[in-house]
């Protein structure tokens, strides 16, 4: 099988989100679907968003990614905040809230769709403080050293290119500036034929790296005190769908015993909160 290429698997990550977004004004960012925005609010207290956060954004933007990088981030009044894979803004107004008319929230999100409503939500809502860029996280549309926090919710993992996003990340950040990002990584290696897959890809499972790998990549980069601050089993199974399945078993001609090795892996995703800084003597 052909190895995925870059611009590819960007241009239909970029075409999927661009349909959710069209499809339903009520959707984050990051690996998850729904039907409702019900659905989605029920989804976004399961993460870890409490009822009072749900209440306190924009009308129909709902939280969906792997996790609540918000309440683990320490955010303080006047702060500088940059979301990486900012979606319709959940995290963004969020984040807002926290860090008052002195501070301000950048999202940046490359899908143009994602953009246009979460800035209609910031003008519903007259958020001041929060301005949302076009752009790929792998080459930020944002100056350097500007930000005290970087965050992002179970979007990296779309990456194919996330040492590029954690250079960027550190490029963007002031010295002694943090990071707080949530996303999926595994426990054991992914089986090739879902790595060589473009919707398993979408759906989170492709573009996942080990944990271990994860954390090197960051720190690799140069950050310092990197902590993991929290994980939790996160069931990728429910993104291999049976309908992915039919498609993968028809399109590769795979054998029941490797039907049933894709099946089995969905046991092995976990939802990573990793915190860690930029130095201050740089």
């Amino acid at each position: 099988m052909v190895e995925l290429d870059t611009q590819e698997i960007r241009k239909i990550v970029r075409e999927q989100y661009g349909k959710t977004a069209d499809r339903a004004k009520s959707y984050a960012c990051g690996c998850s679907s729904t039907n409702s925005i019900k659905t989605a609010q029920n989804y976004s207290t399961k993460i870890g968003y409490s009822e009072e956060e749900i209440k306190n954004v924009p009308q129909g933007t709902v939280g969906l990614g792997c996790g609540n990088p918000i309440a683990l981030a320490s955010i303080k009044e006047g702060e500088t905040i940059v979301d990486l894979g900012s979606g319709t803004g959940f995290d963004c107004f969020l984040a807002a809230n926290k860090v008052g008319k002195n501070g301000q929230v950048i999202g940046v999100d490359m899908t143009p769709q994602m953009i246009d409503t979460a800035r209609e939500n910031a003008r519903k809502e007259d958020y001041k403080n929060v301005e949302f860029r076009l752009g790929e996280i792998e080459n930020l549309p944002v100056a350097d050293n500007v930000a005290d926090l970087v965050i992002s919710n179970c979007v990296i993992n779309l990456s194919p290119e996330k040492e590029k996003v954690f250079k960027e990340t550190y490029r963007v950040l002031k010295p002694g500036g943090r990071i707080l990002i949530s996303d999926i990584v595994l426990m054991e290696e992914l089986p090739y034929l879902l790595k060589q897959n473009l919707e398993a890809y979408i759906g989170c499972v492709a573009g996942a790296l080990l944990r271990e790998d994860y954390i090197r990549i960051i720190q690799e980069t140069g950050f310092q005190n990197v902590e993991i601050v929290g994980e939790s089993y996160f069931p990728i199974k429910f993104m291999i769908s049976d309908h992915n399945l039919l498609e993968f078993k028809e399109k590769l001609d795979l054998t029941p015993e490797q039907i049933e090795e894709i099946r089995n892996f969905g046991e092995a995703g976990i939802s990573l909160k990793v915190k860690a800084y930029k130095p201050k003597d740089i």
